[in-house]
């Protein structure tokens, strides 16, 4: 993964084309998706509102006094938390409305779950990002305002993505562009003032934050929750849609688990580690069964091992739906995880075993051995289907034994056809569940068939003479697996890479006034030498000559000659353009750096309604070369005002693309790490 994002050189941002960034969806369109995500807008304020009026009722309670009073609050709060509570119940409703974001093509399979996109409310960057520009860059805000309007349609933009590789590549380049954003204008050590304000996807619980990192992972989130929107678009007919629908689960995963990794401690439940590590598990479990069902697409043979390979398969994929929904009832995800997503991961478990022992029962009852058949493989094959075989039985011997092996085949359906009466039963007792109708007529379906085996084979005193079989060992020819997000890939635009090269020109760098200094070459001398990339610096200055003389210095970034911004020119092109003024005068403008700002710890308070003491920290990780700069003296900074009338107004607008990893700026070794804009895409990142 690019750790930092260094252009070679400027280019001008193209927006006449596709190219530029592509915008989100209508958001007044009248489509399924649309109306309900309107809804859940609609849901969070009513729930915000309902939580300001406990917060109050519960403060009146503690301050209150009389009895009366007192008896009355606790009357409101009891019809508070009564709204609340059905308030949860319609947002649950809108987890579980699965029909909205299935395939448009009708399909006799179970529904999978997506997660809902988390809403935000609006925000303005442009008067705290024009001061900034003014203030920290001593540049011309004004000429930052197509810039800024970028941004803001973009995070626009954002809120409603197509559902398709365009908008999670959309999501993306905002993702990317917020580390530029905070590379430039978000000092570690200073709050800006812009409040952001997400709203829990399963809660609908807001949380706001002065901080970009909720912004990221906010971003982050919805992208992995777009992966599981085009996961259950996608046919489920063809072999290709399945494919499809295994790599976006995928994914989706693998962007949940990053986010889990890199931001250890969100304010917001939906994000928080336990929460996310049960998203994490649902998203793989519906991979699996989408596999599942990729491989009993073209239908199943009763053949002997093919039932033994979609046994063991069936097997895998309730046992991994097992494992959700013991880890969703774990405390303390299990107050927030939707009661329908829980009841569901339970009904697809018995559902899949059922369907393990019906397809054993199968080739048990069906398949006997015949002259020529392959004793070994069956054998082989029957021992690897349990971890232990029945008391008084072995795999040949039972093979061999017609007897043996229908006892053993009824047995397994009766384990089919209890697991399907667990599941229906399961299904049954969920309100949201019962009123999806194709998983009731799957499950019923299912059922049925296995009973109508069992009712063909049923003898009498078949229970008295039922064997207690064995669970079936899961086993699967593809495990799914955790695909990270891979960001390297975005092409993404630096919207502010005007303001300088990032490696020099961030909000964690200091730099005096720019000065100008008027020099000549004397003989075609210039005086001093340059070194390093863009921005380029003076180098073996001679005290003696007249750069020196009116200011230079050793070190100094070269960022205009006579008006001309040469922040992003390379060494030969500013020797170059200083070789064409000859003998006459030249006004060169440059800056000196005061200090590489270390990072240092912040914290930040977070303002998250009904959610008690909920603060987070940025826990910045300083180098052992930080520490010794602590008793460094810093030099006091100029005010802008000094300067002012010295400030660069050429316009200059480029484009940025991602390197490959490891590009440097040529030029003097530096103290410090250089800032990247990726500062939260590496395991050693700042948490909050």
């Amino acid at each position: 993964m690019t750790d930092t994002l260094l252009p070679a050189a400027p280019q001008p941002l193209e927006k006449e084309g596709d190219g530029y960034f592509r915008k989100g969806c209508n958001p007044l369109a009248q489509t399924g998706r649309s109306k309900l995500q309107n809804q859940r807008a609609a849901l969070n304020q009513q729930i915000l509102k309902a939580v300001r009026m406990r917060t109050g009722a519960e403060n009146l309670l503690k301050a209150a006094t009389n009895q009366k009073v007192r008896e009355q609050v606790r009357l409101e709060l009891s019809f508070l938390n009564s709204d609340l509570q059905m308030l949860k119940e319609e947002l649950e409703g809108l987890n579980i409305s699965v029909g909205v974001y299935q395939s448009t093509e009708e399909a006799f399979t179970i529904p999978l779950i997506p997660l809902g996109l988390k809403e935000t409310k609006d925000v303005d960057f442009s008067v705290v990002l024009k001061d900034f520009i003014l203030e920290h860059y001593s540049e011309d805000s004004y000429l930052y305002e197509d810039e800024i309007a970028d941004l803001m349609d973009l995070r626009q933009a954002c809120r409603t993505p197509s559902r398709d590789e365009a908008g999670v590549e959309l999501l993306m380049s905002y993702f990317i562009q917020l580390g530029f954003v905070e590379s430039r204008f978000f000092p570690p050590t200073r709050q800006m003032g812009i409040l952001f304000t997400w709203y829990d996807s399963l809660t609908g619980v807001p949380v706001s934050q002065q901080n970009l990192l909720l912004e990221k992972a906010s971003i982050l989130f919805n992208i992995g929750a777009l992966y599981t929107q085009i996961g259950t678009r996608c046919n489920r007919q063809t072999e290709a849609g399945l494919q499809s629908a295994v790599d976006a689960f995928q994914r989706a995963a693998g962007v949940l688990n990053y986010l889990k990794e890199t931001f250890t401690h969100t304010p917001s439940y939906d994000m928080s580690p336990a929460m996310l590590s049960v998203l994490v598990k649902m998203m793989l479990a519906q991979a699996q069964e989408s596999t599942f069902e990729k491989i009993c697409l073209s239908g199943i043979q009763n053949e002997f091992f093919m039932l033994v390979k979609v046994a063991q398969e069936a097997a895998k994929v309730g046992e991994v739906y097992r494992q959700l929904h013991t880890a969703m009832n774990q405390e303390p995800v299990k107050e927030n995880i939707p009661y329908s997503w829980a009841s569901l991961a339970c009904v697809k478990a018995h559902h899949y075993e059922a369907l393990a022992h019906y397809f054993t029962a199968t080739l048990l009852i069906d398949h006997r051995l015949k002259p020529g058949t392959d004793e070994d493989h069956q054998e082989k094959c029957l021992s690897q289907l349990y971890d232990h075989m029945p008391e008084g039985m072995t795999p040949l011997a039972t093979l061999k034994n017609v007897h043996q092996r229908q006892q053993l085949g009824k047995s397994h359906l009766c384990r089919a056809v209890t697991h399907h009466e667990e599941s229906v039963r399961e299904a049954s007792l969920c309100k949201k569940l019962r009123n999806i109708e194709v998983l009731q007529e799957v499950l019923s379906a299912a059922h049925q068939r296995s009973r109508l085996k069992y009712t063909q084979l049923r003898e009498d005193y078949d229970l008295l003479n039922l064997i207690d079989v064995p669970d079936i060992i899961s086993k699967t020819e593809r495990e799914v697996e955790i695909i990270p997000p891979q960001f390297s890939k975005v092409t993404v635009t630096d919207f502010f890479q005007k303001l300088g090269p990032l490696s020099v020109f961030s909000a964690n760098k200091r730099w005096t006034p720019p000065r100008s200094i008027h020099f000549t070459a004397e003989e075609g001398d210039l005086g001093f030498t340059l070194r390093g990339n863009s921005p380029v610096q003076v180098h073996f200055l001679d005290p003696y000559c007249s750069a020196a003389v009116a200011g230079a210095k050793e070190g100094d970034y070269i960022v205009s000659i006579q008006d001309v911004d040469c922040k992003w020119l390379t060494v030969s092109e500013v020797i170059k353009l200083l070789k064409s003024f000859g003998q006459n005068d030249i006004e060169m403008k440059v800056v000196s750096l005061l200090d590489a700002t270390s990072s240092m710890h912040s914290k930040c308070a977070t303002y998250s309604v009904g959610m008690q003491k909920t603060y987070s920290m940025i826990c910045l990780a300083i180098d052992d070369d930080d520490k010794t700069d602590k008793t460094k003296k810093i030099s006091k900074k100029l005010s802008f005002l000094s300067w002012s009338t010295n400030k660069n107004r050429q316009k200059s607008a480029s484009t940025l693309c991602l390197p490959s990893v490891g590009v440097r700026v040529a030029g003097p070794p530096v103290k410090k790490k250089l800032p990247s804009p990726f500062s939260l895409l590496t395991s050693d990142s700042s948490l909050y």
